[in-house]
């Protein structure tokens, strides 16, 4: 059951991250990049996170055919590098910063940033929070604005009804490989069916 929820949340995210030789497009890259194009022409900068890597190698992709300066983190950048990478970005060196939420939803300090983007609910939302922190810190003169990208009639509005009727998600979910795990598995059926919420225990 975790393996089908994990390709369908892929799936929400960009059919080429289930299906590389798909020729689809992808409803939320569009969007998501229509927002870039909207908060650089207003001079802000932003984080932008993933729980997939594989992901953000997309959204990587489509601002450098565009030109648009980034930087990059993920759990695979050496500690030296990250650092540097993150002293970059307050520098002023790149309008975007992605990150995957596991390498960076703690420890950075990036109030460079005036917006953070979501492009994927995660089932803990205070993991989320944790993330959108990274520029909520000491230093930050400007108002901060958080948006979260969910796809229409997938299984991401499934998990944003589960962070809505059981907010104590926060207190037992664990941040280890998944934090569907902590789940039952009638609630892991009522997320797969996308039902408007997945089952009490």
């Amino acid at each position: 059951m975790l393996a089908a929820l994990t390709r369908l949340r892929l799936a929400a995210c960009h059919p080429r991250l289930v299906d590389p030789d798909t020729g689809l497009s992808s409803s939320k890259l569009e969007r998501v990049l229509e927002r870039v194009d909207e908060l650089l022409a207003e001079g802000g900068r932003a984080l932008v996170f993933s729980q997939f890597v594989r992901h953000l190698a997309l959204v990587r992709d489509a601002l450098e055919a565009r030109g648009i300066p980034f930087q990059y983190l993920d759990g695979r950048t050496p500690a030296v590098e990250r650092q540097a990478r993150v002293e970059a970005f307050q520098r002023g060196e790149g309008a975007l910063f992605l990150i995957s939420l596991k390498a960076g939803g703690t420890g950075l300090n990036l109030t460079g940033a005036d917006h953070v983007l979501h492009l994927d609910p995660w089932w803990n939302p205070a993991v989320e929070d944790q993330a959108s922190d990274r520029a909520h810190r000491i230093g930050q003169t400007r108002p901060v604005t958080v948006s979260r990208f969910v796809s229409e009639g997938t299984i991401e509005e499934a998990i944003l009804a589960l962070h809505a009727e059981k907010r104590d998600l926060a207190d037992s979910l664990l941040s280890e490989a998944d934090g569907a795990a902590a789940l039952s598995p009638a609630q892991l059926l009522g997320l797969l069916r996308f039902g408007a919420g997945a089952p009490q225990d």
